[in-house]
């Protein structure tokens, strides 16, 4: 098996990672600076962002190592066309983010990218979120309190919000979290043939 590394700084990849009783490090040294990407297909970008943070990776790979990216966008899709809905930079934006997916059914996408020394595979996973109307007290509580500012949507599906908010899903729970961890684990087993 080879030794994992898990380019993530977020504490829900890393609880999520750990479930899977694999052992792994984390470390996120790169060089790899996040900025808004246009794709006329919005599905397009965790992919683009993943791939960016995996050869951004701060130094070379070793024959043992296997490096795992990831990135997940939020995609609300209306008539005027699909959005991406990324981290908010403030409570304003946060705020307005959780009006925008109140009452709506919105798309999140995770793009996995694990790369050794010789090769790169990458996947997505999508999953449907069902929002419940939230009120405006609902909202700026749940913004006041988790401050959700380091999650795409301003939200986590594992916080109040989600146990209040979302009526349903279709796809992986775990995705909505950001980290899609039944297929992580399909492809590290193929990677370790």
């Amino acid at each position: 098996m080879k030794k994992i590394i898990l380019a993530s700084g977020s504490p829900r990849r890393k609880e999520l990672m750990g479930g899977l009783d694999i052992p792994f490090t984390i470390d996120t040294g790169n060089s790899f600076e996040e900025s808004p990407i246009e794709f006329s297909d919005p599905a397009e970008v965790p992919l683009a962002m993943a791939r960016g943070k995996s050869r951004g990776f701060h130094r070379p790979l070793q024959d043992d190592e296997l490096l795992i990216t990831a990135d997940t966008v939020v995609v609300l899709r209306s008539s005027d066309g699909a959005s991406v809905i990324g981290k908010p930079h403030n409570r304003e934006e946060a705020v307005q983010m959780l009006r925008k997916l109140s009452g709506n059914v919105h798309e999140v996408i995770t793009a996995v990218v694990l790369r050794d020394k010789e090769r790169e595979e990458s996947f997505t996973d999508s999953t449907l979120v069902y929002f419940a109307e939230l009120s405006s007290s609902e909202i700026e509580y749940y913004i006041d309190k988790y401050r959700p500012y380091d999650k795409a949507g301003s939200y986590g599906v594992q916080e109040w919000i989600g146990y209040v908010g979302i009526e349903r899903i279709e796809g992986s729970f775990y995705n909505v979290m950001g980290f899609p961890v039944h297929r992580v684990y399909k492809e590290i087993v193929k990677f370790a043939d």
